[in-house]
């Protein structure tokens, strides 16, 4: 399933992808009746994790049998989408994870796997403006693959760490060189509001199959700027899996944001950096397109 959430006069609504349409979830299970193990919303969806999937797939099949004019059958060019994950989990990022960006960032290839969070205030939808502030210059994108956790997970094996894994999304680790670089810590250039956008499906495990053969890129105003596959990764999404689950419980909805391929402006001789009105898209395949245009920050004093 290509899940994903909209903005309605009831807040934010989960929908599901078909070729007819999105499925209204909250307004589908309220016109056919029953369904009582549906989930619906991303926060539910995610905190309940794989079990959930069942009663939605459920939903779907009884949908079948009406056509496009259904009041919960909506089309997704007249959505306004928001992030295709919920923010009630841990996000946890992978730095320098695959081979040919470690090389033109100018660092030895990691032996143990480089961690740093991002939180809540980052998250940012597809088609969402994304502020740059002006207390930073050196913006830059990077493309990547988002995995969800499905069910919680400790001391898990590498064999069996994908059983883990509600969904993948596409990401964009918005980062601020100057401040990401102003001590050894990246934290600050990694967390400013919406610096994270996520979307615009999460897609479920079973449509994906194989997370290491994916191909990946970022355009930059319409210039192809990375272009790589996740078999570059120097640790694989299992492995990521299991490693951070023999330190800390993993918990449905929690997030791993698994690093980004070679092409950022960081490893360029001529660095241009992101400013407003830039457009950036990221793309990792069966997963869609996230887009955003950057926006000159305005404080709200």
């Amino acid at each position: 399933m290509q899940l994903l959430t909209f903005q309605s006069a009831q807040g934010l609504k989960l929908g599901i992808k078909t070729e007819r349409g999105v499925i209204d979830v909250a307004a589908a299970r309220s016109a056919l009746g029953g369904h009582n193990q549906v989930v619906e919303t991303i926060d539910g969806l995610c905190t309940t994790g794989t079990r959930a999937l069942a009663a939605l797939s459920e939903l779907v099949a009884a949908t079948q049998g009406h056509d496009g004019t259904a009041s919960w059958l909506l089309r997704e060019e007249d959505l306004q989408v928001g992030p295709s994950v919920s923010p009630l989990g841990k996000i946890i990022c992978i730095g320098l994870n695959y081979r040919r960006h470690a090389a033109e960032s100018g660092m030895a290839v990691p032996t143990s796997p480089v961690l740093f969070p991002k939180y809540s205030n980052t998250l940012a939808a597809s088609g969402e403006a994304v502020p740059l502030q002006t207390n930073a210059v050196q913006y830059d994108y990077e493309a990547e693959l988002a995995v969800v956790i499905g069910q919680q997970a400790r001391d898990v094996s590498e064999d069996r760490a994908l059983d883990y894994v509600l969904g993948y999304s596409n990401a964009n680790d918005l980062s601020a060189r100057d401040l990401q670089f102003r001590t050894n810590q990246w934290m600050l250039g990694k967390t400013l509001d919406k610096f994270l956008p996520i979307g615009p499906y999460l897609v479920t495990a079973d449509e994906v199959s194989d997370p290491q053969n994916l191909a990946i890129r970022c355009w930059l105003n319409g210039e192809l700027r990375q272009d790589s596959t996740t078999g570059d990764m120097v640790f694989s999404v299992a492995y990521l899996i299991s490693y951070l689950s023999q330190y800390m419980t993993l918990e449905p909805g929690d997030i791993i944001v698994t690093g980004t391929p070679e092409g950022v402006i960081l490893g360029m001789k001529e660095q241009v950096w992101v400013k407003p009105g830039d457009e950036i898209v990221v793309e990792v395949e069966k997963l869609g397109r996230l887009t955003n245009i950057m926006s000159e920050h305005v404080s709200p004093r």
